[in-house]
């Protein structure tokens, strides 16, 4: 059993999004059986609380963030979906990967721009994401689900207060068992065994996409960026590999061999 993770992308209008479509041709190159994204694909920096009033907050536009985000999943979708309408087609081994999406916390500023105003209730929801049509399984913002043996969530909670566990190490310490989140930065990992000789793994998936922030500096912009293929996943122990960005645009981009050999013979 393997498991794709996909880390936040946070996509956002004006933003390139081809790394979306390199992670979709991992994706259908590989077959893994499941691919889980930890959230924050929706940046919808309109709703940001924290730059209102900002000359950066001018012109943004919710149908804007909307649009940017479900470009950027249709772009991931897309090599999916021909591969297993290919092997459909070919009549061979079939491929329908279980898709798992977990909702953010900038996908959770609609709700709190509702809650906010009850005007917008019904005009604005996570209806508008195109997750569904895609065929996702969509899970509400810190819902935990486990597959495999592995629990997921767009992060984990420590303490009364609900906030995010700040490390690897300490995550396996609060849950017992191997966990996967995303919100952070940075990459981490931390290993631990249970009493009867199980490995677990905990997993801050870092980042997937190809821009600086504007509200980090020099210093903390720059972490890795990639996605995490989870090999030999029996009962919450695996094998990792981290695959980064670069190397899916080396292998996937527009100019190289891989990608015109994989058209021309499907």
């Amino acid at each position: 059993m393997r498991h794709l993770v996909i880390p936040d992308t946070q996509c956002k209008p004006g933003n390139n999004h081809d790394h979306l479509a390199w992670a979709g041709q991992y994706a259908a190159e590989k077959c893994p059986e499941v691919i889980v994204h930890l959230g924050d694909h929706w940046d919808m920096p309109s709703l940001s609380v924290y730059d209102v009033g900002k000359k950066a907050f001018e012109g943004r536009t919710y149908m804007q963030d909307i649009a940017a985000g479900n470009a950027a999943m249709d772009a991931f979708m897309a090599p999916v979906r021909a591969e297993i309408e290919r092997r459909n087609r070919r009549k061979l081994k079939a491929w329908k990967p279980r898709l798992v999406f977990l909702l953010g916390n900038h996908e959770e500023r609609i709700d709190r721009a509702v809650n906010s105003d009850r005007k917008l209730d019904g005009l604005i929801g996570f209806n508008d994401f195109n997750l569904v049509q895609h065929g996702w399984e969509v899970y509400p913002f810190l819902e935990v689900v486990v597959i495999d043996g592995i629990a997921y969530s767009h992060y984990f909670t420590s303490g009364v207060m609900g906030r995010p566990v700040s490390s690897p190490q300490l995550l396996l310490a609060k849950k017992h068992m191997s966990c996967v989140m995303g919100h952070v930065q940075d990459r981490a990992i931390a290993y631990s065994r249970k009493a009867d000789g199980t490995r677990v793994t905990g997993i801050f998936g870092g980042i997937y996409y190809q821009h600086d922030e504007s509200y980090l500096n020099p210093q903390t912009n720059g972490s890795w960026s990639g996605v995490w293929m989870l090999n030999e996943v029996v009962n919450g122990s695996f094998d990792e590999m981290p695959i980064s960005i670069n190397y899916l645009k080396e292998v996937y981009g527009t100019n190289n061999t891989r990608s015109s050999r994989k058209t021309k013979t499907a």
